[in-house]
């Protein structure tokens, strides 16, 4: 019962959206600590308590010494009885103390803050824009994510349970000291100073270091991840050696920074363990010279040497703990960069959902490029009308995924705007637009969950009965209910590997086109949505996709020809502009670049050399 009122103390998932935190550690961790302030505040304060009870126990123990070597047993009971008590009552309430700090540290904040953060970083990762995934690994995201989470945490358990508990110690000590004699001071003031000296000396080093060393640990991470995401064209290749020795690359940087870090931890090992025999020595002689000249008793010579070997420990424990916090803070550093980087694709303030309620696509005067440098779509205006079934028709890099990805606003325009049905699409939020649209893509990529869960994520409150439908319409039906996975689940509860690698090509696409038959938004897009399946395959989905376009304004990629020339417009695009545009037969009449392609085409794949003519 009381673990789990302290677990409850955190929200690990709280419904309000992150804000991209600021670029400045102290902020970024501040921002960071929303929700959880109190609970470290609470942890900090049981544990300088801690910290206190711990160093009067030490003065307590000096003058039980004193009375033991000072008088008789049966003075001591009658003299000090009550303070033997007093000693029991001590030491008894340190017991929940004890208790409340290991039950918030372990119970409230170990496992809740770090989940919190993950879920804000994820739930901000997945709000960035295309431009961001395109240009980062994606096990590199992953693992700063992680990372980042498990760090802060560290840094604040680190700062607020730790270093707060030796702090509180020390000066307990200093003061309890300070009552057997002043000369007792020099010894630890000497001691403090020189591991002052010490932690300023290796610490910013070390904090250098550990930078350069996390930002190395995440690319490497990303760099196998991206291998075994792989796997497929490296097998294909027969070049594991050659991606071993890529990975290798990563781990030599890796290994370039953490032998250097070992190094100065170990030296600051080493310089602090001698630094402590010098702090014992010190306090021997002085607390000897004068116990030997009657200024303190036995008793603090006991409690001196007891306080010198714990402070001895605390200190090797404070150095190892110091090396981690700035190996953390160098983590959580390099996250930073990532983590505080602004969308460049963002809602307005106060955006409103689209309403699409005909699917009319009004493209005007647009213009675009990826480096802001070289066009890839210049000053192209194109109205589609509601209900109409269009194909874009082109070669390779002419500028037809750019349109469609323009469209669904993965990046925003340079100039001019788009319109669906007389609302702009940068003035509306951006999931609105996309929950209109349903597209199939070339490069169909699956989540690596049920078939159900995939069938159903364009529309999770659809039925069985319509997801039923869907399958069939795009002969899929049948061989899902033949899957099986290796922990023996099958049919729609069968998993289908990362990216959906346990199915084929054309398992997957048809899978894609179930999806968006469910989906049923008002618009359409297909990107070779039947490129990867079989012309006996091909030819039934056909009919179904036909019904599928009724009412729908479609917009359909092709390089065969074939499959588009029954559409009601053709576009062809080349350099980024439309230069031809009509029905099939009065493209073909035309005698342009469209006719030219519907001879030389060969199985209805476009060539890369068209325009030598």
């Amino acid at each position: 019962m009381l673990f789990k009122l302290f677990e409850s103390l955190i929200n690990s998932y709280p419904s309000s959206q992150p804000i991209v935190p600021p670029n400045n550690f102290f902020k970024f961790a501040w921002v960071m600590s929303d929700g959880c302030r109190w609970q470290f505040f609470l942890l900090t304060f049981s544990t300088g308590l801690i910290g206190v009870f711990e160093a009067l126990l030490f003065a307590m123990l000096g003058d039980i010494t004193d009375w033991l070597t000072g008088s008789s047993t049966r003075v001591i009971w009658s003299s000090h009885s009550n303070i033997f008590f007093v000693v029991i009552i001590f030491l008894l309430s340190s017991i929940p103390l004890v208790v409340l700090a290991d039950v918030l540290k372990y119970q409230t904040i170990f496992g809740n803050f770090p989940m919190r953060i993950r879920w804000n970083l994820h739930r901000l990762m997945l709000g960035q824009s295309m431009d961001f995934f395109n240009d980062e690994f994606a096990g590199r995201i992953s693992a700063k994510v992680m990372q980042t989470a498990l760090s802060l945490r560290s840094v604040f358990i680190i700062l607020g349970d730790i270093l707060v508990f030796i702090t509180i110690y020390f000066l307990t000590m200093v003061l309890v000291l300070g009552t057997f004699s002043i000369f007792m001071l020099i010894p630890f003031a000497s001691w403090l100073i020189l591991y002052i000296f010490l932690l300023k000396y290796f610490i910013p080093r070390i904090s250098f270091v550990s930078k350069k060393r996390a930002d190395a640990i995440s690319l490497l991470s990303g760099r196998v991840t991206d291998s075994y995401t792989n796997i497929s064209t490296i097998k294909l290749f027969s070049y594991s050696d050659r991606e071993a020795e890529y990975s290798r690359e990563s781990m030599e940087e890796c290994t370039s920074y953490i032998n250097p870090s070992n190094r100065l931890t170990s030296l600051l090992e080493m310089s602090n363990h001698a630094l402590s025999v010098l702090l014992i020595i010190m306090t021997g002689a002085t607390v000897l010279w004068l116990w030997s000249k009657g200024n303190v008793g036995v008793g603090a010579v006991a409690a001196s040497f007891a306080m010198s070997f714990r402070l001895m420990g605390l200190s090797h424990w404070v150095m190892y703990e110091m090396a981690a916090l700035f190996e953390h803070v160098g983590t959580v550093r390099d996250g930073i960069k990532m983590f505080s980087k602004r969308c460049s694709v963002k809602d307005i303030g106060g955006a409103k959902n689209i309403k699409v309620m005909n699917g009319n696509v009004d493209i005007r005067s647009i213009t675009f490029s990826y480096d802001k440098k070289n066009n890839v779509i210049e000053n192209l205006n194109l109205n589609i009308k509601a209900g109409q079934r269009v194909g874009l028709v082109g070669q390779s890099g002419g500028g037809k995924s750019t349109l469609v990805n323009l469209l669904l606003r993965f990046f925003d325009l340079d100039n001019g705007s788009i319109l669906l049905d007389k609302q702009d699409i940068s003035k509306v939020t951006q999931s609105s637009v996309r929950k209109n649209i349903a597209m199939v893509a070339q490069d169909t990529s699956l989540l690596h969950r049920s078939v159900r869960d995939n069938l159903k994520y364009g529309r999770p409150s659809s039925s069985d009965v319509e997801m039923y439908a869907a399958t069939k319409m795009a002969q899929a039906h049948d061989f899902i209910l033949k899957l099986n996975d290796s922990r023996g689940r099958s049919g729609y509860d069968a998993h289908v590997g990362e990216r959906g690698v346990k199915l084929s090509g054309g398992q997957r696409q048809r899978i894609a086109i179930a999806r968006v038959i469910l989906k049923n938004s008002p618009i359409l897009i297909l990107d070779e949505a039947t490129s990867a399946l079989d012309s006996e395959i091909e030819s039934a989905i056909q009919e179904s996709l036909k019904t599928l376009m009724k009412g729908k304004t479609v917009i359909a990629i092709a390089h065969r020809l074939s499959t588009i020339a029954q559409l009601d417009r053709l576009i062809v695009i080349d350099k980024g502009k439309i230069i031809e545009d009509g029905t099939h037969k009065e493209l073909l009449k035309k005698d342009g670049l469209y006719s030219r392609l519907w001879k030389l085409q060969s199985g209805g794949f476009l060539g890369t050399s068209l325009h030598k003519n």
